[in-house]
């Protein structure tokens, strides 16, 4: 078994109940489907971490089912601002600590608005990344929310 990660240890910290999983991957494929199938979870039920920058707003952060796509004007009207593009992929771990495959709402580097989508309250616990590639952490979605503040909103299309 891998040492803790910091957004494990936050999440323990902080008193959340949560159940870590492994998988193994693939760096050709670190696909958020792949790592549902991995888990024997359904993809519905595993959130993507994605970093955002607004254009007034700067940068933002959207967890998302894996197997759908964020709405970029439904990500820009959750943040109050006219339009939002993705960062690049060489800016993530600059910005959050983590690098593409390992990114956790839980633990960045800052404290950013982070939003995410409504359905992930249609389950007792949804899988995030724990802040490393081929390591989720299962975690009560509202706790997760209040932990990062975030709002839960309509985001994917």
């Amino acid at each position: 078994m891998a040492a803790k990660t910091n957004a494990v240890r936050i999440l323990q910290q902080a008193g959340i109940s949560c159940r870590e999983a492994f998988y193994e991957f693939d760096e050709k494929d670190l696909s958020g489907i792949h790592a549902a199938e991995a888990l024997g979870i359904p993809a519905e039920q595993v959130f993507k971490t994605l970093v955002a920058r607004g254009e007034r707003t700067g940068i933002n952060v959207f967890c998302i089912p894996v197997c759908c796509e964020l709405d970029l004007r439904k990500a820009a009207k959750a943040a109050g601002d006219k339009n939002m593009e993705l960062v690049a992929v060489k800016e993530l771990l600059p910005l959050t600590g983590y690098i593409r495959g390992g990114c956790s709402p839980v633990g960045m580097r800052k404290r950013y608005p982070t939003f995410m989508d409504e359905t992930c309250e249609l389950w007792d616990e949804i899988a995030v990344s724990a802040g490393e590639r081929g390591h989720q952490v299962l975690v009560a979605p509202l706790a997760l929310a209040e932990l990062v503040h975030a709002s839960l909103v309509d985001i994917i299309m």
